[in-house]
């Protein structure tokens, strides 16, 4: 039984003040936009704990858990390194060319990555403002976690250019992982922010400042 208070409350009844939501940042963009370059700047500038989708699927796949057993089972020992770490290489000439198999994929890691979130955001306090960098926010239907979403946005030339370099691609490669993503535009029409990352960084980061130090920014609470 609960506790039975020993006397009525006296007096006019008091409203309780509705608890203040938490504010989560949804940052989220094409493959090589410049998502990184936003976290790292959240973090480092404003000090934002930032909970990484990709860091968690690493997680997911690590060498002897369930997850990396089922993909070996699922695709044989040529999806392995020889140390016996997952060859993402191998795996993304895979998913990227497959929708079948990319969706197989995703039915494997997305629980655990959905899992991490929850853990990793209950060990902040309610009014900690987080970033949750999710590059399938939209793909995953996970948006109903976030408060706001913030696409990251650049030329579609640029981004194939940038992760050719970033990740050693053929541009065969890079092209058949940006076809295997939702487009850029349509994920900017359902944004509530978008950043322009198809200049200078400078020019990103002030668009960063104006939306942590305006008026939504003052709410949040800051480390």
């Amino acid at each position: 039984m609960g506790e039975i208070l020993e006397e009525p409350l006296k007096g006019p009844a008091r409203k309780r003040r509705p608890a203040r939501k938490r504010r989560i940042i949804g940052l989220t963009g094409g493959i090589a936009t410049g998502k990184s370059t936003v976290s790292d700047y959240l973090e480092t500038r404003y000090g934002l704990p930032v909970l990484d989708a990709d860091v968690y699927a690493r997680q997911a796949v690590e060498k002897g858990g369930e997850i990396l057993s089922a993909i070996a089972h699922r695709y044989g020992a040529q999806i392995l390194l020889p140390d016996g770490d997952l060859d993402r290489r191998a795996l993304g000439n895979i998913i990227f060319n497959n929708s079948t198999e990319k969706k197989w994929i995703e039915q494997q890691i997305h629980p655990f990555v959905r899992a991490q979130f929850d853990t990793v955001t209950e060990t902040f306090l309610p009014e900690q403002t987080l970033v949750y960098s999710i590059p399938l926010l939209f793909e995953a239907n996970l948006t109903h976690l976030v408060t706001e979403i913030w696409v990251v946005f650049c030329h579609k030339n640029q981004q194939e250019q940038r992760l050719m370099a970033r990740n050693q691609l053929s541009t065969q490669e890079a092209q058949a992982r940006l076809s295997a993503q939702m487009s850029l535009e349509k994920k900017c029409q359902q944004a509530t922010y978008v950043l322009d990352n198809t200049t200078s960084r400078e020019s990103l980061f002030l668009q960063i400042d104006g939306l942590i130090d305006g008026p939504i920014g003052s709410t949040s609470r800051r480390l």
